[in-house]
């Protein structure tokens, strides 16, 4: 009887559950007339409902009382020339990068225009994401498939996004190539295609080697099985980019019209001539503040080869890493900077400030959160790499707002530059990366630390586009 008792009671409890899960929190009739009643519908909301029901919300909550406040002009710009142009393609990353190495070889041959190709590094870049999943695959073989870590492995095998360490690693290894050695193609300016299918031939290796590891086959015989994978992507890739260069012959003209000789090289050595600097002496920052400051993270994954290096960041507030980025550009470098490029841009007049939009008075709520609740809730989190390039400064010497090299073509923004007031800079920039050089000794000292490894499903893994 008291074995009874307690089963009657382990049920009603389990009932109890089971109907709360079910009806309690539901929207009944009585809720809706209350919430219903609310909203009241007076002369304004109806004037407020008929403009934004057939209108672009943004352009209804354009701030008036911001526009005009700023201009384009800067006293501290680092000499840079030409605008480049990602198209439909989520390689910022990649285009930030080297427009960061670009005025570097501008100064050197004397050029009033150069480019690198982001083709010749895209190409690398995605064979080697392609052999850091499978290994990867290898690596977690027996663990199940609803692993969190697998589950994160097969919803994010390949991408055309990136960040700093992506774009590093690929130079140091592979080197560089002028634009016009290996040009654009239509599936490099257009990725969303070719990205689908690779990453669909790679979830399909992916099953087949954890197929192969449940039969029992050793780690030799999963990476004889890789490579063959890997040579169907390679032969994709060529298909789609075309087949990078392993030497060329290159010769370029000068601004006062001079021609130099024609002379052979390869990738790397094309690198070590041109640009020459060692992308090892460059730190990388980050201004999360839903992490504790003047600490190291690393996030796993967070790369794109095997033996290159995952985002490793030493993690302080954007007013101490802003000083860092301004010593870099008065010394004429520029500095990769990432950001949620999203929030209050006005791509209109190439404007990146807090007020540009007012979105509380055009809908009647409340946008309250801060940027830790932004990152917690992946609100808001780092979507676009570009170049930063110019700072203006007050009287005393602080930021009052910063030039950005884009991306996007130069009929975007003002003529392809965005400017970004400190306020904005404060709130939306996550990632930047300068020479050591320009750090404070303090900073440097805190490289020290062993990092605190981060899953790669982490708030902070988000490939710039």
């Amino acid at each position: 009887m008291k074995n009874f008792i307690k089963f009657i009671i382990l049920f009603l409890n389990i009932y109890s559950i089971s109907a709360y899960s079910q009806n309690d929190g539901a929207i009944t009739p009585k809720l809706l007339s209350k919430i219903k009643s609310t909203y009241l519908n007076t002369t304004s909301d109806k004037a407020i409902r008929n403009a934004v029901t057939t209108n672009n919300i943004n352009k209804l909550s354009l701030n008036r009382e911001n526009t005009g406040k700023f201009d384009n002009y800067f006293s501290n710009k680092v000499k840079v020339s030409g605008i480049t142009d990602q198209k439909s393609s989520g390689r910022c990353w990649l285009f930030t990068g080297l427009n960061i190495l670009r005025p570097i070889t501008l100064n050197k041959l004397n050029l009033s225009d150069f480019a690198f190709s982001q083709n010749y590094c895209f190409f690398w870049d995605q064979f080697e994401k392609s052999n850091l999943f499978l290994e990867a695959i290898i690596t977690t073989r027996d663990k199940p498939l609803d692993d969190r870590t697998v589950e994160w492995l097969f919803k994010n095998p390949i991408g055309d996004g990136g960040q700093w360490t992506t774009f590093a690693g690929i130079v140091q290894k592979y080197g560089l190539v002028p634009a016009e050695v290996m040009p654009e193609t239509y599936n490099t300016d257009n990725t969303s295609v070719i990205s689908v299918l690779l990453a669909r031939k790679l979830r399909e290796n992916g099953l087949i080697i954890r197929d192969m590891a449940q039969q029992k086959k050793n780690v030799e015989n999963l990476r004889s099985k890789k490579i063959e994978m890997l040579s169907e992507i390679y032969r994709m890739l060529v298909t789609g980019f075309g087949e990078p260069p392993s030497e060329f012959d290159w010769r370029y003209k000068s601004k006062d019209d001079k021609i130099s000789e024609t002379k052979q090289y390869t990738p790397l050595s094309f690198y070590n001539e041109m640009v020459g600097i060692n992308l090892s002496d460059y730190v990388m920052f980050m201004d999360n503040p839903a992490r504790e400051y003047n600490k190291v993270y690393e996030i796993e994954y967070d790369r794109n080869m095997i033996e290159g290096f995952n985002w490793k960041y030493i993690n302080l507030p954007a007013s101490v890493i802003k000083d860092f980025a301004k010593n870099s550009i008065l010394a004429n470098d520029a500095v990769y900077f990432g950001c949620d490029v999203g929030k209050q841009l006005n791509s209109e007049a190439g404007i990146l400030d807090v007020n540009n939009y007012d979105y509380n008075s055009l809908l009647g709520v409340n946008f309250g959160m801060d940027k830790k609740q932004r990152i917690l809730s992946f609100d808001s989190g780092s979507s676009h790499g570009m170049a930063l390039v110019g700072v203006e400064v007050d009287k005393d010497g602080k930021p009052t707002k910063w030039m950005l090299e884009n991306s996007w073509g130069d009929k975007a923004g003002n003529k392809g530059y965005l400017t970004m007031t400190d306020r904005w800079f404060d709130e939306y920039m996550f990632r930047l990366v300068v020479n050591k050089k320009y750090i404070s000794a303090e900073a440097l000292k805190l490289l020290e630390q062993k990092p605190v490894l981060l899953p790669p499903y982490d708030q902070m893994f988000s490939p710039e586009n």
